[in-house]
């Protein structure tokens, strides 16, 4: 009998713990998330929100945009600034790839940069870290020139 109580205790503990741990996301799930968040992104500069493109930064982020590194939020959107100064956006992008980790901590989207006649002029490369449960920010980004190789 004591036995059985002792098993029925652990059980309940058990389940216990199961029922206050929340269920992970899905990988299939966070991709979305990240998807969703890089158009969200990207959205900024088609809206002209420099203000929305900074609060997608790490504090922490490095983007590869002109001859050397950028480092830092404050610097990377300094940077940036220019590119939401005209009324028109100087080009656009959106997620053609999105893959995250099994830890679901960090994320990497992918896909092309187009200029305002929708042109392929480039394509981006972004790492995203979760800094909060659905709060995704920007940790590296990095453009690469598009190559008019013969195939």
């Amino acid at each position: 009998m004591r036995n059985s109580i002792s098993i029925f205790v652990v059980c309940l503990t058990l389940l216990a713990g199961c029922a206050s741990a929340p269920p992970a996301p899905r990988v299939a799930e966070l991709r979305q998330q990240v998807a969703d968040t890089e158009r969200a992104f990207a959205r900024t500069m088609a809206m002209r929100d420099h203000a929305a493109f900074t609060d997608f930064l790490a504090e922490e982020t490095v983007f590869f945009s002109g001859p050397t590194p950028l480092h830092g939020k404050r610097q990377v959107s300094d940077w940036w600034k220019r590119f939401y100064e005209k009324t028109a956006a100087p080009f656009s992008w959106e997620p053609e790839q999105v893959e995250v980790l099994d830890s679901g901590k960090l994320a990497l989207s992918t896909g092309p940069v187009r200029n305002p006649q929708g042109k392929l002029i480039s394509t981006f490369t972004s790492i995203w870290r979760m800094e909060a449960p659905g709060v995704w920010r920007i940790i590296f980004d990095k453009g690469n020139e598009v190559c008019d190789c013969p195939k």
